[in-house]
């Protein structure tokens, strides 16, 4: 096991930390360690998952996009002319076209973290929907937000594509879901990526690719910390794992320590022993009718589920209570 040496706690509470920075120090301070997945997005870590998603094992993004392309404008068929569509995380929006192409949605507030992304996706869809008015909100989706105005009596869809709810244990998934039923309010929906369940196989080769791409992205946390915080680590002494926990129905991500060694970071040490992992990203796997009782503990009952041929992943049609 090994010990976290931390300097005084002015170290700690130094105002001038970034939420990196600080996410960094207490992560590396648990016991196992760990790192925040939402700070794989970089401008490196964006540009690699990007290719992670044309890999043959990644499965999600093909398999989701295409549900969406045959289903997608369907599932709100009868959502009423006029809606407002509230997209959390929503990057490029390119999935968010199979929904627009519905017509009956008017409004559609993308939120998301990045301003580029936002601005981007903006121009874009300004000039394949010039009808619809968009309210790009610059936030994190899991705090406290609240929505531009909306025009009184407009029904509200939600989008959470890409099996992002995944990231959650499910416990936080459940808060989370509760969260976006008291911002989007009563009787609105929700259209939502589910992951599937399936051979451990299959999950592991889809984070574990044979070129090597996942690994980069993985190992970037540690690149990241040390082109924005200054972070003393040796990256060639980590390497890449991904394991299926059979317990908790879940793909875990690790940077495995090659040997013992030290990352040092904002005036902190941090020792690791050869073999010791940090813990960088989750990734819950569900059925259909689990899921749905997840959804049901957070105020949300499911309307419609498509599913691929071969059942690799699902998208959900939520209604909040």
């Amino acid at each position: 096991m090994s010990i976290a040496f931390r300097k005084t706690d002015a170290t700690r509470s130094d105002h001038r930390l970034s939420e990196f920075a600080e996410a960094v120090i207490a992560g590396l301070s648990s016991n196992p360690k760990t790192l925040p997945c939402r700070f794989f997005y970089d401008a490196r870590g964006s540009d690699l998952f990007e290719e992670i998603t044309r890999l043959p094992e990644y499965y999600p993004t093909r398999v989701e996009t295409g549900i969406l392309e045959r289903g997608g404008a369907a599932l709100i068929d009868d959502v009423a002319e006029g809606a407002t569509l509230v997209e959390f995380g929503s990057g490029s929006s390119i999935k968010t076209e199979m929904l627009l192409r519905n017509g009956r949605i008017s409004s559609y507030v993308p939120i998301d973290v990045s301003q580029s992304a936002l601005a981007e996706a903006e121009a874009r869809l300004r000039l394949l929907f010039p009808g619809l008015d968009i309210q790009p909100l610059v936030a994190d989706f899991t705090a406290d937000i609240r929505l531009p105005p909306l025009e009184r009596g407009s029904q509200v869809v939600g989008f959470f594509p890409g099996s992002t709810i995944g990231n959650f244990t499910p416990g936080e998934a459940r808060d989370l879901l509760r969260h976006m039923a008291r911002l989007l309010g009563p009787g609105s929906r929700l259209v939502i990526g589910v992951d599937l369940q399936k051979k451990r196989e299959t999950l592991v080769a889809a984070y574990d690719d044979s070129a090597g791409v996942t690994a980069a992205f993985n190992l970037n946390l540690l690149h990241r910390m040390r082109r924005e915080l200054g972070a003393r680590v040796n990256v060639e002494n980590f390497g890449h794992r991904a394991v299926y926990n059979e317990t908790e129905h879940r793909i875990e991500m690790h940077l495995v320590s090659r040997e013992t060694q030290a990352i040092e970071v904002a005036g902190e040490s941090f020792s690791l022993a050869q073999g010791e992992t940090i813990h960088t990203e989750n990734s819950c796997k569900y059925t259909p009718e689990g899921f749905a009782d997840l959804a049901a503990g957070a105020g949300w009952r499911v309307r419609r589920v498509l599913t691929d041929d071969e059942r690799l992943f699902s998208v959900m049609l939520l209604e909040a209570d």
